[in-house]
This record gives structure tokens, sequence and C-alpha cells, in this order.
């Protein structure tokens, strides 16, 4: 009697990684079509944009962030985490989308075609004023500026605030955030992009090649460095009496620590006296990605794609956000 064959798996490529490596180590595989469970949403990826997170997802550098991805191998086999997209199908438990809906958000294993994550995540409505691309840009670093200003550093209306590394993917998203809570804002970057922070709203710019904004004689309520790579004594020339310091992301010359050392050091010499510096680690979820589509569709926001890559071509877009001198977000399109 002949017996049925099996239904054949459906299957999507991704981008996949076995061990720790470099970016032209990635392979472009075909994999399983992840399950959609009852609380799920399967979402089409349109784009998914690079961060220098998915660059130390896969090297493992700093060695210290091992112990929580994987001391040997890497625990999570797939890369990226910001992604747009339209909902392919939900789980029977889900009423809050519907296929065919253009979504965005933050999921382990956005680099490729599809990807599954639960409806109550981080997962929203795209801001219907931007392409897939701008709204893929959107989540982490969006998210980091956002959490960083408001949630740590207490941003008030009429603060000073500066930002160092202000032509950067947190950097670009920071100076319009800051801006939109009311804050008399101070960007820092390099001389070819001096003219877009300030077309992002910078009230005042600052070359770090010909000035150096720890010894300009201005004082800040709030700091949000990107670079992180100046000692606690040097802040405290320009901080504000009650100031904050907010660092993210850091210098990679320590391959153990990485940046971590620095925000050690920095943390505890702040621990005495008026001015802070606490830790901040960025949270990815649905409610500030709802605050961010409304400041996007009011234009308070307005993501800045500096390049955009087909996704077979991520190892490149690896190498170059690795670099430290992307202006904006890079996008990668499957």
């Amino acid at each position: 009697m002949a017996v049925d064959a099996p239904p054949r798996k459906k299957l999507m490529q991704a981008f996949t990684y076995e061990r720790y490596s470099l970016p032209h180590e990635l392979e472009l595989r075909e994999v399983d079509l992840p399950v959609v469970e009852a609380g799920d949403v399967l979402v089409r990826v349109h784009a998914a944009s690079v961060n220098p997170f998915d660059w130390h997802m896969l090297t493992g550098v700093p060695y210290i962030a091992r112990a929580a991805i994987g001391l040997r191998r890497p625990r999570r086999r797939r890369l990226g985490v910001d992604f747009a997209g339209t909902v392919e199908a939900v789980g029977e438990d889900v009423s809050d989308f519907a296929p065919g809906d253009e979504v965005f958000g933050g999921k382990t294993g956005a680099f490729a075609e599809y990807v599954s994550l639960p409806a109550d995540g981080a997962v929203a409505q795209k801001p219907g004023n931007v392409t897939f691309g701008e709204a893929a840009a959107v989540p982490m670093a969006c998210v980091t500026a956002l959490q960083g200003l408001r949630d740590k550093g207490g941003i008030r209306l009429g603060h000073k605030v500066l930002i160092n590394g202000a032509s950067g993917g947190v950097g670009t998203f920071a100076v319009q955030i800051a801006k939109a809570f009311g804050a008399e804002v101070t960007g820092v970057c390099s001389p070819q992009n001096v003219d877009n922070a300030r077309s992002l709203g910078a009230d005042h710019v600052i070359d770090y090649t010909k000035e150096d904004f720890t010894t300009a004689g201005h004082r800040y309520d709030l700091i949000l460095d990107i670079a992180f790579n100046r000692s606690w004594a040097e802040y405290g020339r320009v901080l504000a009496a009650e100031g904050v310091l907010i660092g993210v992301g850091g210098p990679k010359t320590n391959r153990w620590v990485g940046a971590m050392g620095r925000r050690v050091r920095v943390g505890l010499a702040a621990r005495f006296g008026s001015r802070k510096a606490p830790f901040f680690l960025a949270d990815m979820n649905k409610e500030d990605l709802l605050v961010l589509k409304r400041l996007i569709e009011d234009g308070e926001v307005t993501p800045f794609v500096e390049r955009q890559y087909e996704l077979a071509d991520l190892p490149e877009a690896l190498d170059y956000v690795a670099q430290g001198h992307a202006r904006g977000k890079i996008v990668v399109t499957p």
C-alpha cells in the first residue's frame, strides 16, 4: 500500500553562524521557516538594519560578553535584531495584528526573509510616513537614544544637552529626540558631518577636530556620549552641578572587557558628589516603539539612512559599521 510522503518543510534564506567569526565567514543558508505559535506573528522582512551590537554578537568581542552569549560557541546561531516588514501570518490567539499589516520591531534573527516573535513583544505598526528601510533603522538605535535621554538622563524642557557622536545611528536619533523634549542641543561630530547635525536640529555643533568639548567652558545638564572615550575628570569639567552622564557604546580597544572597563571606572568615580553616571542598557519593548511611531508620524523624528545593501552583502555592511564612521543607519534588504 502506498504511503504518503511527509509534507516538505517550508524554507527561507537566513544568515547563520556556528562559531564566533568575522563577517566574511558568514553564510547565507536555507533554514526552516519559523514556527508560528498561538501568540506569535510571522513577519516577512522587507528591510533590516545593522548595529554595532550585531558585530559584537558575531565576533564574541569583548570576551566578557561570552558569559552571557555563549563561552565557546554562540548560543543563538542567527544574527540581526531590527526589522520592518509585513505580517505574513498570525497565531490563533493574536487579535492586534492581521496578515498584510506593516510593522517594525526587534527580534533576534532579523537578517533573514522571515522572523517570528510574540505579538505582545517588541513589534508595532509601522509609522505610515516612512519607508520599510527607514522604519527598520529605528528600533535599537532610537530606543537606546530615547531611554538614555528620558529614563536615565531625566531630560526636561530647557535642559542643555550634549550629544557626543551626533552623526551615528544613536546620535542622529538622540539629537532629534532631545529637541522634541525641548532641550538646547549641542552635537559633537567630525567635520564632514557638521552640516548633517545642524539639519537634524542641533542648536550648536562642535567639530571635534577643532574644539575639545571638555575644555570649551560650557556646562551641560545631560551628556549622552556614544563615543564614551573621556575620563570622569574631563566630564566633570562640563557637567552641571546636578548633571547626568549617560555612556552608550565606547572604544573597542580592549578585546577582553571592551567599554565595560571605562563604564566601571566612571561609575565608581561618579558615586561621590552630585553629578551622576548611571549604568545603562536599552530594553527593546512595544511601548517605546509606539512612542517612537508617534514622534516619527508627528515629524519630530526622521530616520536617516546612509547606505542600503542587499541581504547577500551583509558581511560588507557589517564591516562598514565596525569601522565606526557610519553617518546615520545602514540597512539591508532581502
